[in-house]
């Protein structure tokens, strides 16, 4: 508990006092954001802000959950290193993207397959980790069995053998790793929008970990009666720990990125974000609960995929003004701030049933 409560704390200072710092390194980098022509065209008074702030609250992260562990005197555990390692891994290949556009001073950094191809190795290896490792209980940091808010027993890979059930638990994982990192990125196209988002998104977990470590079938506490409302989850405070770390992070950063903001996160920050949430789901078995607590970036993400198929079918015609969906309603008029704040609250909606679900079914057990 002191671990949660440090992490947290540090987090949020360290990068609260810390951005400035790194917004005149990177000024003096010239590492300033690119702006596209066809966007809104107030955005093109941000050409030149800092960018890669993803490596302020990364760093800020990985920081935090060691002090936790440093002051409460207590190791680090496999999971949440796992978690950290997944951020840390898509960070590098959002780095790698957010310097070649600096560099080049385009828009276009990685091509769309390399960043996939990117995304996709650091997902295998996170996986390939996830499913060794067992710790005294026989519990290895992942489950091969698909989970809502716990495994579900019938949809389990290993029915299809060892090999067949690792391999598809990969494929699975990296779906959802790809699929959730780029969901952040999507969204990371107004000030402070993917930071208060994920913000929401990332608390969640300091929640659901807390209450997965309080009703563990691994505590001693509790009593064999009970064994059918208990969580098969590894470490689950850890996890919380973890999503302290990272949300104590972004609450600090947020200082800096909110409208108008004096740094951006880049794609080292929303793909690094993207992974460390869909670490926290796979941990905590809670893979399609993520649907919801990160269902902002979902409907932002599907409004990419929408227009895209409807231009093609109609051969030019739009649905939206232009996506992802936050730009549409800048371009209808809407002040950017209030894009912004609106799609907060919608973010906090979505966590909120998510969340709720979560408590709903253990209290239905």
């Amino acid at each position: 508990m002191i671990a949660l409560l440090v992490a947290g704390g540090f987090g949020l200072f360290y990068t609260l006092f810390m951005t400035p710092v790194f917004i005149r390194l990177f000024k003096r980098l010239s590492w300033g954001q690119f702006i596209r022509d066809d966007g809104p065209q107030s955005h093109h008074s941000k050409r030149g802000t800092p960018t890669m702030g993803g490596i302020v609250f990364i760093s800020g992260s990985v920081l935090a959950y060691v002090a936790g562990h440093l002051i409460a005197e207590e190791p680090p555990r496999l999971v949440g290193v796992l978690v950290l390692c997944l951020m840390l891994g898509l960070g590098l290949v959002g780095f790698i993207d957010d310097y070649l556009k600096t560099r080049n001073q385009r828009s276009l950094g990685l091509g769309g397959w390399a960043k996939v191809a990117g995304q996709v190795i650091v997902a295998s290896v996170f996986a390939v980790i996830a499913l060794n490792f067992p710790d005294e209980n026989g519990l290895t940091p992942a489950s091969t069995a698909i989970s809502w808010v716990r495994d579900v027993p019938w949809l389990n890979f290993l029915t299809f053998g060892i090999v067949a059930g690792g391999i598809l638990f990969a494929i699975w994982s990296t779906i959802i790793v790809v699929s959730a990192s780029n969901g952040v990125n999507v969204a990371d196209g107004l000030d402070g929008l993917a930071t208060g988002s994920t913000i929401f998104a990332v608390s969640s977990y300091i929640f659901i970990g807390f209450w997965q470590w309080n009703q563990s079938c691994y505590s001693a506490k509790l009593l064999t009666e009970n064994l059918g409302k208990c969580y098969h989850v590894r470490d689950p405070l850890d996890l919380a720990v973890v999503a302290a770390a990272i949300a104590g992070s972004l609450i600090g950063f947020l200082w800096w990125n909110t409208s108008p903001a004096q740094i951006f996160m880049g794609d080292t920050g929303s793909l690094g974000l993207g992974g460390a949430l869909a670490g926290l789901a796979i941990m905590s078995r809670t893979e399609l609960l993520l649907v919801l607590i990160g269902g902002l970036f979902l409907v932002v993400t599907g409004s990419v995929i929408v227009q895209r198929a409807y231009f093609k079918i109609t051969h030019g015609k739009r649905i939206f003004l232009m996506s992802p969906l936050h730009h549409h309603f800048e371009l209808k008029g809407w002040a950017e701030i209030t894009v912004v704040v609106r799609f907060w609250l919608i973010s906090g909606m979505f966590v909120a049933v998510g969340v709720g679900l979560f408590y709903f079914e253990w209290v239905s057990r």
